[in-house]
């Protein structure tokens, strides 16, 4: 086993310092929607939560037991709010390794039926959570005296836009004729 010898070019302070001169990409906050933002804020509040904690715990050494709780409630929130993004932007993880070696108008189909199953299942997915609020409606926080229905609710909007979003991509993958999943090429920096 022969290795060759790295070649390192030499490179003056100010070549180095020219390389950060490129000008910054321009910032598109318009491909955000109203569920991006609301999930920022829950991050946001989450980490200060998390700061917190570790902060009365180990400087303070008196932590705070809210803390926890109400940093788990936030991360729920951010997980399935977070999820509506995936499903307007298509960005779930998916498996189309059948999609490059089957013909067009089998994968076409395929990529439709994929489509109505993740409607449905977030149509069930809503009723389920709906079901689920009916049976734990007067349930509190355990260490804040605050409803639990607020982190339920969180999850149910989550489901109904989930539901919303994937009719939105289907409509949208009808009009085009394709999917992420038949020609993932185009959705590399392209918006659904």
């Amino acid at each position: 086993m022969s290795t060759q010898p790295e070649i390192h070019t030499q490179v003056t302070p100010e070549e180095l310092a020219h390389t950060f001169d490129e000008a910054p990409a321009d910032v598109d906050l318009k491909i955000y929607a109203i569920e991006d933002w609301v999930t920022l804020a829950l991050f946001w509040a989450m980490t200060a939560c998390v700061f917190l904690q570790f902060f009365t715990r180990y400087v303070l050494n008196d932590s705070y037991a809210w803390t926890e709780e109400i940093a788990v409630n936030c991360l729920i929130g951010v997980v399935f709010l977070g999820s509506v993004a995936c499903v307007r932007m298509s960005r779930h993880i998916q498996v189309d390794v059948l999609y490059h070696y089957l013909p067009a108008h089998v994968t076409r189909i395929m990529a439709t039926v994929v489509d109505l199953i993740r409607i449905g299942f977030f149509a069930y997915g809503s009723w389920l959570m709906w079901r689920y609020m009916e049976i734990v409606a007067d349930e509190e926080m355990v260490t804040v005296q605050l409803p639990r229905n607020i982190v339920f609710y969180t999850v149910l909007a989550a489901f109904v836009l989930m539901f919303l979003r994937s009719i939105q991509v289907f409509v949208a993958n009808m009009r085009r004729g394709y999917s992420v999943l038949e020609r993932p090429e185009e959705f590399q920096h392209a918006e659904v």
